[in-house]
């Protein structure tokens, strides 16, 4: 039976997609097969970040309302064997589905794929209850300043909220200055660690040429690959970029946290 995974946020701009397409290639580069699922209604992005504009005919929408089969709508990334894309409708919003619509059409293919990785929309919405209604796991997606954080708490308490208890957190975008550091982020938010992705101008780069980052040779995608790697099972030394030796000091011998397990394993280098 397939994992279903929501990567999501809350807050917009925080590079969810781009973290979604990442653990989405990293899961069917280690021979998983793996649906990715653009729940962005109207507003659909996913196809241009992987290049396959071109390629779509139907989406989400047509399937739930019988307009095509799952078969038809979901398009197999030629790159990337194992890799294929449900995109979300460009011209119906997240009102037109309904989140038992989803979970229900979800279920029925929980069977054919290893995992399915749900990108959720931005904000706290219908999108958003579609998206998480069905999930196994939720992969919370921060940036390191405070809004992004509070979003993230009112976040934590929507998923706790529909029922989600396997919740891991992954602070993207991490610079050499962040308004706030990791160790905060991390303590108080109080969730399991999936990893830390640095600010790296190879993401924008990936992105504009329809690939991802995790494909290049680059501290992202170095992220990416140990991110894949832990939801895999497999246990993997952190690197928080740019922490300061008196960061690490206190990452590893500080106050106690819910995490502290997690960052045992903590690396710089």
């Amino acid at each position: 039976m397939g994992q279903i995974i929501v990567v999501t946020s809350g807050k917009g701009g925080v590079g969810k997609s781009t973290v979604a397409v990442n653990i989405a290639y990293g899961l069917a580069f280690d021979a998983r097969r793996v649906l990715l699922i653009d729940m962005d209604a109207g507003l659909r992005s996913l196809d241009l970040m992987l290049g396959a504009e071109n390629e779509l005919v139907f989406d989400l929408a047509d399937v739930l309302d019988g307009i095509c089969t799952m078969q038809q709508a979901v398009y197999e990334l030629k790159r990337r064997p194992g890799l294929y894309l449900l995109p979300a409708s460009q011209n119906s919003g997240s009102n037109a589905l309904l989140p038992q619509d989803v979970r229900a059409l979800l279920e029925a293919e929980r069977d054919s794929y290893d995992f399915i990785i749900l990108d959720c929309p931005a904000g706290i919405e219908r999108g958003f209850r579609n998206a998480v209604s069905c999930a196994d796991t939720a992969i919370l997606v921060i940036t390191p300043d405070y809004i992004s954080l509070r979003s993230a708490e009112r976040t934590f308490q929507l998923l706790t909220g529909e029922g989600l208890s396997d919740i891991r957190l992954l602070i993207n975008r991490v610079g050499a200055r962040p308004a706030v550091t990791t160790d905060e982020c991390v303590h108080r938010m109080e969730l399991p660690v999936l990893g830390f992705v640095p600010e790296d101008p190879g993401v924008m780069r990936a992105a504009a040429g329809g690939k991802a980052v995790i494909e290049a040779q680059t501290h992202a995608g170095d992220a990416f690959e140990r991110i894949t790697r832990r939801l895999l099972g497999e246990s993997v030394r952190y690197k928080v970029p740019h922490s300061s030796l008196i960061h690490k000091f206190k990452t590893h011998f500080g106050r106690e946290s819910a995490c502290k397990d997690s960052l045992d394993g903590l690396d710089d280098n």
